[in-house]
């Protein structure tokens, strides 16, 4: 079955410091179970004031965002612990293209997810990103030469589609040029697949 057209992919842009993103990490890795899709993980940094720098209102509203990430989550046995810090995710993005070019990324995204909101992987650390792909059986000595080459520039292109797609949250999905913002939208998503007729048992059909 051929996946490789772009008329059926799927863009997923995510950020390893997002709850909701973490959330809608394994069901948007998913579709191509049961669609006939090609999901591409893009990265895309989110830009985020710190503690102090946000209206008493933003403030509010991280509380609670991450009070409803850990309500949604409960079922599916994920952990979510606020950050301490503001990170710039970078590292752990290019990782995540390093391992996407070795074929071990959907191990390491749910594994820097994890960790992070463990308060366990300093995803800002290109050391510890390099410990988190050694785990993984991936070199850090070639993410680290990856990072400041090859990798950086596959970086910036990403972040040059995610302008051009105007990406301006995570998760965020891109289908046939219709997007979709945030987890709750994956159900939407799946409707406008099946509309296309690539559900794999109309497929089959």
């Amino acid at each position: 079955m051929d996946r490789s057209n772009g008329d059926t992919e799927v863009k997923m842009y995510s950020d390893f410091k997002s709850p909701y993103a973490y959330i809608a990490f394994d069901p948007g890795m998913a579709l191509p179970k049961r669609f006939n899709v090609n999901v591409r993980w893009i990265p895309f940094q989110l830009r985020l004031k710190g503690k102090g720098e946000r209206s008493i209102y933003s403030e509010y509203k991280v509380k609670y965002s991450y009070m409803d990430a850990r309500r949604r989550s409960k079922d599916r046995g994920l952990w979510i612990r606020g950050p301490l810090k503001i990170y710039d995710t970078m590292p752990a993005a290019v990782g995540g293209l390093f391992a996407q070019k070795h074929g071990r990324f959907l191990d390491y995204g749910r594994e820097a997810f994890r960790r992070f909101f463990l308060r366990e992987f300093e995803a800002d650390q290109p050391e510890a990103v390099a410990q988190l792909l050694e785990s993984l059986g991936l070199s850090g000595m070639e993410y680290a030469a990856y990072l400041q080459g090859e990798g950086k520039d596959a970086y910036e292109r990403c972040q040059q589609e995610a302008a051009a797609d105007h990406v301006f949250g995570v998760p965020f999905f891109v289908f046939r040029g219709e997007p979709f913002w945030g987890h709750d939208r994956i159900e939407l998503l799946e409707e406008r697949l099946t509309e296309a007729g690539l559900a794999l048992q109309a497929s089959a059909a």
